[in-house]
């Protein structure tokens, strides 16, 4: 199956409405992103049909369960190679999506890619979520924060939390132990306002990939001393 045709039988089994436009988006997307991976490492994938289904397909199994209206405003943080924020903005092309990443590096491809692509409403911010998640311009300004970071979720809700505003959601894509993850961080959520709504299990089609999407409603402000400075949160996760 070619790759195009891939991507579009993968939307249509998982409930993505993926135009003839957005199709040939993410072709442009994939041959940046494997033409820049050989000067700069953006990803250990590097076969076409792998990209689309265990990148692209992966990261757009979450756009089935995002309210989107006009007005959305989501935030990727650490977002790497653009995932999962630069999928979900093709797909969902009236979001505003800022994707945050600490290399500048990785920005310069991204902004690359958004101007390949033709994405109005882009924008990529240079820094450490720490940074970001003090910052005035950023703290609780989003409806959503989604990240494919592999961190544990005590961590990875200390980064995201405090851009999310009151009533907004952390979407994260987690492996097979999200539900321990779960546990270990309800002391973390606590403190940081947030709270689990939902836990969704998720397959990728033509794949044995599957992974959960938990989402987490923010619940009450965070406050202000997170997030802490970089090194402690991953060295002494919240509790």
């Amino acid at each position: 199956m070619e790759n195009k045709m891939l991507l579009q039988s993968c939307c249509e089994q998982m409930h993505v409405q993926l135009s003839e436009q957005m199709a040939e988006q993410f072709m442009t997307y994939m041959s940046l992103l494997l033409e820049w991976n050989e000067k700069m490492n953006l990803t250990a994938i590097t076969e076409e049909r792998e990209v689309i289904l265990k990148h692209f397909a992966d990261c757009l199994s979450l756009v089935p369960y995002l309210k989107i209206t006009e007005s959305t405003k989501i935030i990727d943080v650490g977002t790497g190679a653009g995932f999962p924020g630069l999928p979900v903005k093709i797909a969902c092309p009236s979001v505003s999506m800022t994707l945050l990443d600490s290399l500048q590096k990785r920005i310069g491809f991204l902004e690359e890619a958004i101007q390949s692509m033709g994405l109005r409403e882009v924008a990529c911010v240079h820094s450490r979520a720490e940074d970001g998640g003090q910052n005035p311009l950023y703290r609780e300004q989003f409806d959503y924060c989604v990240s494919r970071a592999v961190a544990n979720l005590a961590v990875l809700a200390e980064y995201c939390l405090p851009f999310v505003k009151v009533g907004g959601t952390l979407a994260a894509l987690k492996g097979p132990d999200a539900l321990d993850e779960i546990k270990e961080a309800k002391g973390a959520l606590e403190k940081l306002g947030g709270k689990v709504t939902e836990v969704i299990d998720v397959t990728i089609p033509f794949t044995v990939l599957s992974h959960k999407l938990i989402f987490i409603e923010k619940v009450a402000p965070t406050p202000t001393a997170y997030p802490r400075k970089a090194g402690k949160i991953s060295k002494n996760p919240l509790k």
